[in-house]
């Protein structure tokens, strides 16, 4: 069965956006209101019953042989750490040649001319 419903057009922006977040269409992200609205899809419910049913299922931890490697956003945070790590040593050691009135020379940058 067709039914029409107006609405305002922000809302139906709206609505179409929502949809598209959720991956349907407006006439099933509709259907879905309507069937929560009367208690026909009630989340909490289908909840229970699914915890009711599967009381043994639980998420396991992974074991040391499953642990996934490291992501790339891990070793770039890895290696801005150590980056870090070696300025702050840096800017120690010059902090400690200027307190004693001395040349302070970077490591890698070998003896001053």
């Amino acid at each position: 069965m067709a039914v029409s419903v107006r609405m305002n057009p922000l809302l139906e922006k709206e609505l179409e956006l929502a949809a598209q977040r959720q991956g349907v269409t407006k006439s099933q992200f509709i259907i879905d209101a309507v069937e929560r609205a009367l208690g026909r899809k009630d989340p909490a419910q289908i909840y229970r019953r699914v915890m009711a049913e599967a009381p043994d299922l639980r998420i396991a931890e992974p074991g040391p042989d499953q642990v996934p490697p490291a992501s790339t956003g891990d070793r770039l945070r890895a290696k801005l750490q150590a980056q870090r790590q070696a300025q702050l040593r840096d800017w120690l050691a010059y902090e400690e040649a200027r307190r004693k009135g001395e040349v302070w020379v970077p490591e890698d940058e070998g003896e001053a001319p």
